[in-house]
C-alpha cells in the first residue's frame, strides 16, 4: 500500500525558511519521480518542484532560486527546502509520487507566510 506522509509545514514570517518532508512507503522509492505541489485558496493545484531519475530537478519559475527539492533514498524521503518565503507562497503543500499508471498524493501540510 502506497503511503505519503508530509510534515514540516507551519507559520513563518516573510523572508523565513521551512523544510518540508515527505515519508514514502509501499513502492520502490528511488526509481520513481516525486514532486511537491501546492494549492492556495481559490486556485488550482500547481507543481512547485519535481525530482526524477538521475536526480534531475524541475522548478516552477516562481520558486527558482528559493526552493530546493532533494531526496534521501535510504530514508525514502523527499524534502523541499524553502527559503526567502513570501506571502504568496502560502498554500497547502502536497507530496506526489508518480508511479507511471497511477499518481499518489499525501494529505497535505499547510504553509502560511505572513508579511
Amino acid at each position: 500500500q502506497v503511503q505519503l506522509v508530509e510534515s514540516g509545514g507551519g507559520w513563518v514570517q516573510a523572508g523565513g525558511s521551512l523544510r518540508l518532508s515527505c515519508q514514502a512507503s509501499g513502492f520502490i522509492f528511488r526509481m520513481n519521480a516525486m514532486g511537491w505541489y501546492r494549492q492556495a485558496p481559490g486556485k488550482q493545484r500547481e507543481l512547485v518542484a519535481g525530482i526524477r531519475s538521475g536526480d534531475i530537478t524541475d522548478y516552477a519559475d516562481s520558486v527558482k532560486g528559493r526552493f530546493t527539492i532533494s531526496r534521501g533514498n535510504r530514508k525514502n524521503t523527499v524534502y523541499l527546502q524553502m527559503n526567502t518565503l513570501k506571502p504568496e507562497d502560502t498554500a497547502v503543500y502536497y507530496c506526489n509520487a508518480d508511479l507511471g499508471a497511477t499518481s499518489y498524493w499525501g494529505q497535505g501540510t499547510q504553509v502560511t507566510v505572513s508579511s
